[in-house]
């Protein structure tokens, strides 16, 4: 297929199959959504199966997001010039063959190094899908549609993840939420080579390989002091890795200014609309996947739901996130990006507050309420943020603007694991009883997680201790999240420009 770049001229509007090739684009990023949310149903079954430490779970869920922020920039700006189509193939068919090595990962290690495969795979589809979502649709109000609809299916996979899950680990074994992905994603490739053109920048100049290395060793040490921090305290090795991290992200910044054709053109970050929603969009992200990572463990080892009955418990937040959806385009033309973004990511506070209501309550129905109204904001919020974005940078630069915005995102993931997550940890273990009439190794268990104490300890006054313990620091970790999506909100509302 011939390779087309989108001349300066006068805009032209998509027809019928750029329409038809927005599908495979939108159902790569559904899939990646879901496969980022999916695991954390299956948390209690492969904790079982590989013995898994709480440490281990972690690092099971967060490694994907890691090696995703990590490369991100890279893939971008790689996607730019190489061409996105072709990244886009080669990270569809890397992707299918690291789900194959994680179904079967025979420990938790393997399982973990084979999740750090899936999100280098993983980093060549996101920018590639959005950037191609840019050029695709080059008149803004076309664009701002397009972009709905493949927030739409970020935002739904997401909350997609833990009914497919459910679906799955009724009936198969853990490694099931991974086998899933071969089909799908070989449905993704095949019609992205027939319907997608291919695209890449014009001039993209030379890639600067020390630049892509530095910007790896800079985020990862970065975000492992923050997650070594938050689950063993600050230590030398923790202020070690955050200060050498900090030092080469300097010197990589510092390089970008100098070079003529920069990994990051870091001028970007002038702009308020692109400043304002990185900002306020890794704060969101972190507040919401840092708390519903641990919501599936919730329904299913507090209240006692099977993984499908857990699954089906969280479909109020993605019938919601699709629903809104089509509101906005309309919400975003009335009232601009940023009082959009900030209004969204204010209603998803509200919804958390609910949430922290009635995690310690009995009954389901509070729940039910808190996560329609997560879902309301959160599927506006997608939509406005990428919108956002898109919209602030040349269309020959969407790629490394959509690989800043992802690698945002994913570090947002990842640390928002790995501190609420320490911090769900911490709460739980504080409000344990005394496990002093416990043999060592059950009480050992009872303290690591949750999880490992159904799998060791019968139905008994310490399970239902354990069990309350978790909903109280649940609760205390809802009303964190709720607290940094106000301050996202009021930033966005400050900082992103809200002309229509």
């Amino acid at each position: 297929m011939s390779t087309t770049v989108m001349p300066p001229g006068p805009v032209r509007l998509a027809g019928a199959r750029e329409w038809a090739a927005l599908v495979p684009l939108t159902l790569a990023v559904t899939l990646l959504a879901v496969d980022g949310t999916v695991l954390a149903l299956a948390v209690p079954s492969l904790t079982a199966d590989l013995d898994a430490s709480a440490t281990q779970v972690l690092w099971i869920g967060d490694i994907y997001s890691f090696a995703l922020a990590g490369l991100l920039i890279s893939m971008g700006t790689l996607a730019d010039r190489i061409g996105r189509r072709r990244l886009l193939l080669i990270g569809g068919t890397a992707f299918g063959l690291a789900s194959l090595v994680a179904a079967f990962a025979p420990g938790a290690g393997w399982l973990i190094a084979a999740r750090a495969l899936l999100g280098v795979a993983g980093a060549t589809l996101m920018p590639s899908t959005l950037s191609i979502v840019r050029n695709l649709f080059p008149d803004a109000r076309q664009r701002t549609r397009a972009v709905a609809i493949w927030s739409t299916g970020g935002a739904g996979g997401a909350a997609l993840g833990p009914l497919v899950g459910g679906l799955l680990l009724e009936h198969f074994w853990w490694g099931s939420v991974f086998v899933v992905n071969l089909p799908i994603m070989a449905l993704m490739v095949l019609t992205v080579w027939w319907l997608v053109p291919e695209s890449k920048n014009p001039r993209p100049g030379r890639f600067d390989l020390l630049s892509a290395v530095l910007s790896v060793i800079s985020i990862v040490p970065l975000v492992w002091a923050v997650k070594h921090t938050a689950h063993e305290g600050l230590d030398g090795f923790g202020l070690g890795s955050a200060l050498a991290g900090a030092a080469l992200g300097v010197i990589f910044v510092q390089r970008q200014r100098r070079l003529k054709d920069p990994l990051v053109d870091v001028t970007l970050f002038r702009r308020p609309a692109f400043a304002g929603t990185v900002l306020a969009s890794f704060i969101a992200i972190f507040a919401f996947s840092g708390l519903l990572y641990f919501f599936s463990q919730y329904l299913q080892l507090v209240h006692g739901y099977s993984p499908f009955q857990a699954g089906l418990r969280e479909m109020p937040m993605t019938v919601a996130s699709i629903v809104v959806a089509v509101l906005a385009v309309p919400l975003i033309s009335r009232l601009g990006v940023g009082r959009t973004l900030g209004i969204s990511l204010l209603v998803t506070a509200v919804g958390f507050g609910v949430l922290a209501i009635f995690e310690t309550a009995e009954g389901y129905t509070g729940l039910a309420f808190g996560l329609v109204i997560i879902g309301l904001g959160v599927g506006i919020v997608f939509a406005a943020a990428t919108d956002a974005v898109l919209s602030s940078v040349p269309h020959e630069r969407a790629g490394s603007a959509s690989a800043i915005s992802e690698m945002s995102y994913e570090l947002g993931v990842a640390v928002g694991i790995a501190v609420l997550g320490s911090l769900q940890g911490v709460m739980y273990r504080n409000h344990l009883p005394s496990l002093a009439g416990l043999p060592d190794a059950a009480a050992q268990a009872v303290t690591d997680s949750l999880a490992r104490a159904s799998a060791v300890v019968g139905d008994g006054e310490v399970l239902v201790a354990a069990r309350h313990a978790f909903a109280e620091a649940m609760q205390a970790t809802s009303w964190i999240a709720a607290v940094l999506l106000v301050l996202a909100g009021v930033l966005a509302w400050k900082v992103v420009p809200t002309r229509p």
